[in-house]
């Protein structure tokens, strides 16, 4: 998010100066139907649809704040059935120069890892710089656990794209991610990701996106993924989490 610099009109050979109108506050709201989501390369909704809300709001000085939620499966996070989110930072630009510094917390309210008693929940703190349309972000976890994995504080991911401007209201879509998960020998779970896709912009406020997206974990634990917790039948269920995918989302912001 940029932030607005406004600049008084000084008109030619006039008495007195007009002054632009003063910055407001913005606040929108984002509903978002995808086929899946999938989450920084590792699908999380067991290959099904997700319903997505996202609040955002925005002031003058530079204040960014907002929150997000999405459906997740209760067969990627135990015993969960939503991830929810919440963010508050500061955004601002410095010509083609924007700057970012935002703490996240990611919360998945009644999931926890029933063979270590840990919950999902987690903290992030996010560094991001963009130069036009490209950009990166690193990420830097500084909970004491990463995602239910126990002593994950220091875990890392950098993210590193492009939003690129097509014209005719299309996007380029481009990413690729890299992973480090903190605390000795937890290292197993690593993993890197990329994406690639087009977001066509269409009036009222609708928006469509198409990508392919991939993960590729360190291990296997990514490919057979299991959460551990066997069904009524006493049955494991297994997914490779990051197999590349077709996503394609359909949004609307108010």
């Amino acid at each position: 998010m940029k932030r607005c610099l406004w600049l008084a009109v000084l008109l030619p050979h006039a008495v007195m100066a007009q002054e632009a109108p003063a910055p407001v506050p913005s606040l929108t709201t984002t509903v978002t139907f995808a086929s899946q989501y999938v989450s920084r390369g590792i699908r999380q909704t067991w290959d099904k649809p997700a319903l997505q809300l996202g609040v955002d709001y925005v002031h003058p000085s530079g204040l960014v704040a907002g929150t997000w939620a999405s459906n997740v499966s209760d067969k990627f996070v135990e015993d969960a059935k939503v991830e929810w989110d919440l963010y508050a930072g500061y955004s601002a630009s410095t010509g083609d120069i924007g700057y970012s510094l935002i703490l996240y917390e990611y919360l998945y309210p009644g999931a926890k890892v029933s063979a270590t008693d840990t919950t999902f929940n987690y903290t992030e703190l996010s560094l991001g710089l963009t130069y036009k349309s490209a950009y990166v972000k690193y990420n830097y976890t500084i909970s004491p656990h990463f995602f239910g994995i126990t002593h994950g504080r220091g875990t890392r991911y950098l993210d590193i794209g492009l939003n690129q401007d097509l014209g005719n209201g299309y996007t380029l879509n481009l990413h690729a991610g890299d992973a480090r998960v903190g605390g000795a020998g937890n290292d197993i779970w690593d993993w890197r990701d990329a994406k690639a896709g087009v977001t066509k912009t269409l009036e009222g406020g609708w928006s469509v996106a198409a990508a392919v997206t991939r993960g590729w974990g360190a291990t296997n634990v990514y490919r057979d993924y299991t959460n551990g917790v066997a069904d009524a039948n006493g049955q494991l269920a297994f997914s490779n989490t990051e197999k590349a995918t077709f996503v394609l989302t359909v949004a609307k912001t108010f």
